[in-house]
């Protein structure tokens, strides 16, 4: 356990203490690590990233300070149409001349879905915003013929129905997709044509056969259950994977965290649970694959999580009183600062595992659970948005796990949590990235990191997310309440690298390794 200290100004700190070693790799950290999602949902699309006709939107209807915000965050891939809204989509639907395309009732979210917006006009906002595209197809109401026929319209180059109609729809060259999610939770019994295990294992061993045999560079991703704590976990995992462990090449894993009890130690606490989700669905896929005798590991697509909550009252309402409506604000949640920390949590646990997750996907990217939020005359960030910032910018590299010896405490459902949580980056431009999380109410922390492993060393930055109130936020009215900010910095003191985190922080410390191999 950490000790207690007094420093020379006189005010009691906890102390805990990091060592870093350049040989402690996890793995190389995956760059789609850093990706996101956008679903026809709410005001993602429509309103979000495209609303034509406003003057902050170019000629295509783009909104030209979304892009802005979502360049900066340099997401290298965004999920697309859905979510739950690929249930019953049918993807022909959204090409062709615009105003041909049908309108249709999208049972998902009971609003109307014009499709004005469709498949080729997501993979031309997401090349101007630098991000390739991870297109889900319908396992709920179509199946492996469907499925087979868009990765010929997108991928095939030429002289077949389908690739020749995407070259009469404007696009003479493929669209070269390289990642496809195999439908979405079908163990959820809010999707249309719910599956067993056995029928979605079958029909997606199917599918990702068919797509292959279209194009054999593409990776496909198999539906894990819907949650961790749904009453088909882990028999889900092993019965699909059972039936298609040898075509597929992930499983997806979907979690959102919740504070409806208010209860910000316990909160915090649960990336302890995503912790082991992960571990989880990582032993069952090692198991299947030791059941077949089988050299291939499948790895896992964290393809959806952040925290979700605050709207869902609110979300009954708009559709009670907007049923079939277009564009309904829903899931607007506004994030608060300990929202905020939950979040830096669950990225530091995706880096701590990138030797398994090799995809994962912030759901959402505007507007739904998002960390940019829009209005008709701008858009701001949100309190999760730096913190995704901070990750994807500084997360790219080799990951190391750190030794922690740290305070911990118990919450209502988690006992010995550590109040520090943490992970390293050894970036390729030569710099040590810490990034860390002080989950503590009430105690800031002294943090001696023991570096001795680099030995050419120079402290570059501190970057700290702090607030003194827990549920603040950052509105289109004052979206600066929740900022970073400069941190008190590092300080060598006999041997060991010294930085005060305040209680309830998200905090990066950097590195400069100028000399190191």
């Amino acid at each position: 356990m950490a000790e207690q200290t007094v420093l020379h100004h006189g005010e009691e700190l906890n102390q805990a203490h990091l060592i870093v070693d350049k040989d402690y790799v996890i793995d190389r950290v995956d760059e789609r690590l850093f990706g996101s999602f956008v679903e026809h949902l709410g005001r993602s699309v429509y309103g979000g990233i495209f609303d034509p006709g406003n003057t902050l939107s170019d000629e295509n209807g783009f909104r030209l300070d979304v892009i802005e915000k979502v360049k900066k965050l340099k997401v290298p891939v965004i999920r697309y149409p859905g979510g739950n809204f690929v249930s019953g989509f049918n993807w022909e639907d959204s090409i062709g001349p615009p105003e041909e395309r049908p309108n249709r009732l999208d049972l998902a979210w009971m609003t109307t879905e014009t499709n004005e917006f469709g498949l080729h006009e997501f993979y031309t906002w997401a090349q101007n915003v630098g991000s390739e595209v991870m297109y889900a197809v319908n396992m709920g109401t179509r199946g492996p013929d469907a499925a087979r026929n868009i990765v010929e319209y997108a991928n095939h180059p030429g002289g077949t129905y389908w690739s020749d109609l995407r070259k009469k729809n404007g696009e003479e060259n493929p669209l070269d997709i390289k990642l496809w999610c195999i439908g979405n939770e079908m163990d959820g019994p809010w999707q249309i044509c719910q599956k067993t295990a056995y029928e979605y294992g079958r029909s997606a061993n199917e599918a990702a056969k068919v797509m292959k045999w279209v194009d054999p560079s593409i990776e496909v991703v198999a539906c894990g259950s819907s949650a961790y704590d749904m009453p088909t976990f882990g028999a889900w995992e092993m019965e699909v994977l059972d039936q298609c462990y040898e075509i597929v090449d992930y499983i997806s894993l979907h979690r959102y965290y919740t504070n409806h009890d208010n209860d910000t130690a316990n909160f915090l606490a649960k990336s302890v649970d995503m912790d082991a989700y992960i571990k989880t669905v990582a032993s069952i896929c090692d198991a299947i694959g030791d059941k077949k005798h089988s050299k291939k590991k499948i790895n896992l697509s964290f393809d959806e999580w952040n925290v979700w909550y605050h709207s869902n009252e609110q979300d009954k309402e708009v559709i009670k009183q907007n049923r079939w409506g277009q564009a309904l604000p829903l899931l607007e949640d506004v994030y608060t600062f300990e929202d905020a920390l939950m979040v830096g949590s669950m990225l530091i646990t995706l880096l701590r595992n990138c030797d398994r997750v090799k995809i994962a996907c912030l759901a959402q990217l505007v507007n739904v659970i998002a960390p940019i939020m829009t209005s008709q005359v701008g858009c701001w960030a949100q309190t999760i948005y730096w913190l995704f910032l901070h990750a994807s910018q500084y997360g790219r590299g080799r990951a190391l796990q750190p030794i922690i010896d740290a305070p911990r405490y118990d919450s209502k459902d988690f006992t010995d949590v550590p109040v520090l949580d943490a992970v390293a980056v050894l970036g390729d431009d030569d710099t040590l990235t810490l990034f860390v999380v002080n989950k503590s109410l009430t105690e800031n922390l002294l943090l001696s990191c023991d570096l001795r492993a680099f030995q050419s060393i120079a402290f570059k930055e501190h970057i700290v997310l702090h607030h003194e109130d827990v549920k603040a936020v950052n509105t289109e009215e004052h979206p600066n309440t929740v900022v970073t900010e400069a941190g008190g910095g590092c300080q060598l003191e006999s041997g060991y690298w010294k930085v005060q985190l305040p209680a309830l922080s998200w905090n990066v410390v950097r590195f400069s390794l100028k000399e190191e191999n």
